[in-house]
């Protein structure tokens, strides 16, 4: 529309306008009407807080999804390592894992001032081999499961294992000695 087609459109419609008389007491009613409404608006505006509290459960819910998610997808990564082979490698991951686990126990167990020299040794070895293994995991998804790689991996673990009994029996032997020298001392 034009700017002055505004004033057109009033003159055209002028005797289309709706010009009749409303009831008796429509004015009174009407205003009764609008502080009702006013006092419905009042009333609201001092509850606040029942409107407030569905955005902060909103966000709540927001945050909670969030994190539930987050976690859920840590926790469903993909096996590393033998595990990612097959089931039957995931077994003998586990079962080597449960050995050396059961062996370091051992291992802390038998800690005393005349083997710490020899624990700690077997850890900076054991941590060299992890250092290995890790490597090997790398290579293993390289190479799309060679059995090479299978093979050294196996034979990390047994390295591992053989380490840690190897040191307990040097530990059992070095408390003998020491065992022969206390009960040999007490005699002289």
């Amino acid at each position: 529309m034009k700017k002055d087609n505004l004033q057109d459109l009033f003159n055209r419609l002028e005797y289309d306008f709706d010009i009749e008389v409303p009831n008796a007491g429509h004015k009174d009613r009407f205003l009764e009407k609008l502080k009702a409404q006013n006092k419905q608006q009042i009333v609201s505006i001092s509850k606040p807080k029942r409107t407030l509290w569905k955005p902060l459960f909103g966000i709540a819910a927001s945050i909670l999804l969030i994190v539930t998610l987050t976690f859920s997808f840590s926790k469903n990564e993909a096996p590393s390592g033998l595990a990612s082979v097959s089931p039957k490698m995931a077994e003998t991951q586990s079962f080597f894992a449960s050995v050396i686990e059961e062996e370091l126990s051992k291992l802390e167990k038998a800690r005393a001032p005349e083997t710490e020299w020899l624990i700690n040794d077997a850890m900076t070895q054991m941590e060299t081999l992890e250092k290995q293994y890790n490597n090997l995991k790398t290579d293993l998804k390289e190479s799309g499961h060679d059995k090479r790689v299978i093979h050294a991996m196996i034979d990390n673990f047994y390295n591992r294992i053989e380490l840690l009994k190897t040191v307990l029996k040097s530990i059992e032997e070095v408390k003998l000695i020491k065992q022969n020298f206390d009960e040999n001392s007490n005699t002289i």
